[in-house]
């Protein structure tokens, strides 16, 4: 599929990891359009941004909006390509695997990477590990949902998918669980590639930067569950 790729990163705090990202990406998708939208990061990670010579980089800096749902929608309003991706900033390891997704976009309407199919696994740590799988298995049972890793959050689509699903623009991750399940609701052809999840090159993760903040986002990816059914 020879078509325009457009690639969007939400950032912050991102100094360790951004610069590799874009490099990855540049290198594995000729010409792609790459959109960072970050959030006021207090690291440099915007000056490095602003350092990065590549002419296809938009970025945008918010200073009072924060949040990976509504950096998704600004990233999508300003995306030009016919094929639309998301990564997160800290994963350029997986970048290699985008020219295969995107030539499987031939035969489906999103491509995504998935832990949950055979040849997927998870390396993060325990609680981690056992907090997205207890998620995803039910996340797939209350929406009866056949996708087995809707919380992956790397994928590709065609952009025709937008004319009849639009993400609803709030909260953390639990946002990318509705927009995959409303994607499949309206029939779109989803196919999971495994891969295998990296350790956080930080050797931590901003959803995990102590119990207490796990278990309140974990509360919310729940609610979004159900609030799901809801908007159906």
């Amino acid at each position: 599929m020879n078509k325009n790729v457009t690639i969007i990163l939400s950032s912050y705090n991102e100094k360790l990891s951004i610069r590799g990202t874009i490099n990855e990406l540049i290198k594995h998708i000729p010409d792609v359009q790459i959109v960072v939208v970050d959030d006021n990061s207090a690291d440099g990670t915007l000056e490095i941004l602003k350092d990065i010579n590549y002419p296809k980089l938009k970025i945008f800096s918010r200073k009072k909006t924060k949040g990976l749902a509504s950096a998704f929608l600004l990233g999508l309003i300003n995306a030009d390509g016919e094929i639309i991706g998301w990564v997160d900033s800290n994963m350029g390891s997986v970048v290699e695997r985008f020219p295969t997704m995107i030539s499987e976009l031939n035969n489906f309407d999103v491509v995504l990477l998935s832990r949950y199919v055979e040849g997927g696994e998870d390396q993060r740590n325990k609680v981690r590990v056992i907090a997205s799988k207890l998620v995803n298995s039910l996340s797939r049972f209350i929406l009866s949902s056949k996708i087995n890793d809707l919380s992956s959050g790397i994928f590709v689509m065609k952009r025709e998918v937008l004319l009849d699903t639009v993400p609803v623009a709030s909260g953390h991750g639990e946002f990318m669980v509705e927009f995959l399940y409303n994607v499949e609701k309206k029939g779109n052809k989803i196919f999971e590639i495994p891969y295998i999840h990296p350790v956080d090159i930080e050797g931590n993760s901003k959803s995990f930067p102590n119990l207490g903040k796990f278990l309140v986002l974990g509360f919310f990816y729940v609610l979004r569950l159900f609030q799901t059914l809801l908007r159906r």
